[in-house]
């Protein structure tokens, strides 16, 4: 999955690899009409009435950029949700040429400082000033390359020391990998509950793969997986969270109480470690519209420490991953057939 595209919405690259490997895990995959996949895992409660279901969020979208203009065989560009511009310059990218349906290889340029305009040439440079050089002549480029085509980066996943990986789209393929570990986990397990498995669309954009989706599917709750910010050079406040020592769930408005204490008291009982997130407002994950969806839905938020946010070159520890798997699977298989009827707000 770090190793292809999917921008938001143009996801269909990881949607068909996720497909692919879920397949064997769920008893239904289906495509909802924005693109984000479904995977039911059926429960075991009696099939005479609605067995309760349970959704788990996890976007498979991930950033990029956008040709916004062609000038002399240069790319100008635009982004697709937020990127760090300070990054760019020097980046392996792909353009996804739509006029020949091929991809080509380019990398992201920034022109002389004393060409740019005045104090624009120096510390970093704006993403409006940087340009992508493909080699092609103006008159190859223009054949090929449309405005609006989009451009995904072209890094190589790294497996690094110390059990860690790095890659772009790490935001949110992490949370893709933990589901898929939890699916494959519930292969041996009792569970009472449906389980909605949901690789979202657009939620670097709009998040309107994840409110879609939960309006069509209607669980009686849901979790919000995704990443957070990971300690690393310079982010060390309250704010972030050590790779490799647990995953963390959210607290705030967007978070259910009871849903929290849950998976807190199975994260402890099962010896995995978690930290407390405080989200005060918003979550800024899919767990914003998953709660609000129909007439409310009892939302969790799990995220897995990650260090270089929405840049090309993300890092997660793969045990946090693993660990996060686990948790999922531990939670849906601790839920009774009346658990929906014990939820209290306080």
């Amino acid at each position: 999955m770090l190793s292809v595209s999917g921008l938001s919405g143009f996801e269909s690259p990881a949607a068909d690899l996720i497909a692919q490997k879920w397949t064997p895990l769920v008893d239904e995959l289906t495509r909802s009409r924005l693109g984000s996949l479904h995977g039911l895992k059926k429960g075991a409660g009696s099939a005479k009435t609605p067995r309760p279901s349970i959704l788990i969020a996890t976007h498979m979208d991930a950033i990029g950029l956008m040709v916004s203009n062609i000038s002399e065989g240069f790319l100008h560009i635009t982004s697709i949700g937020g990127i760090d511009a300070r990054v760019l310059p020097g980046m392996p990218v792909t353009i996804h040429a739509s006029k020949t349906r091929e991809e080509l290889h380019g990398v992201i340029v920034m022109p002389p400082a004393n060409l740019l305009p005045e104090r624009k040439g120096y510390g970093v440079v704006g993403l409006n000033y940087l340009l992508i050089d493909t080699g092609l002549t103006p008159k190859e480029v223009a054949k090929r390359v449309n405005i609006g085509d989009r451009v995904s980066f072209a890094t190589e996943p790294v497996e690094m020391s110390g059990g860690h990986i790095s890659g772009h789209s790490l935001d949110n393929r992490a949370s893709i990998a933990a589901l898929t570990i939890c699916l494959e986990e519930l292969k041996s397990k009792a569970h009472i509950w449906d389980v909605w498995a949901v690789a979202s669309v657009q939620e670097e954009v709009t998040m309107a793969g994840a409110a879609t989706s939960a309006f069509q599917l209607r669980p009686d709750i849901a979790i919000a997986m995704d990443v957070t910010f990971g300690k690393g050079a310079g982010a060390n406040g309250y704010e972030t969270f050590s790779l490799g020592k647990g995953i963390t769930l959210g607290i705030g408005p967007s978070v259910h109480p009871f849903l929290h204490k849950r998976m807190k008291d199975i994260a402890q009982k099962v010896e995995i470690p978690v930290k407390d997130e405080v989200m005060p407002e918003s979550s800024s994950t899919d767990a914003d519209m998953l709660q609000l969806t129909a007439q409310g839905i009892p939302t969790l938020i799990v995220s897995i420490p990650l260090r270089y946010m929405h840049t090309p070159v993300e890092v997660v520890a793969i045990k946090d991953i693993q660990r996060a798997g686990r948790l999922l699977a531990e939670f849906v298989s601790s839920l009774e057939a009346d658990f929906f009827e014990k939820i209290v707000w306080d």
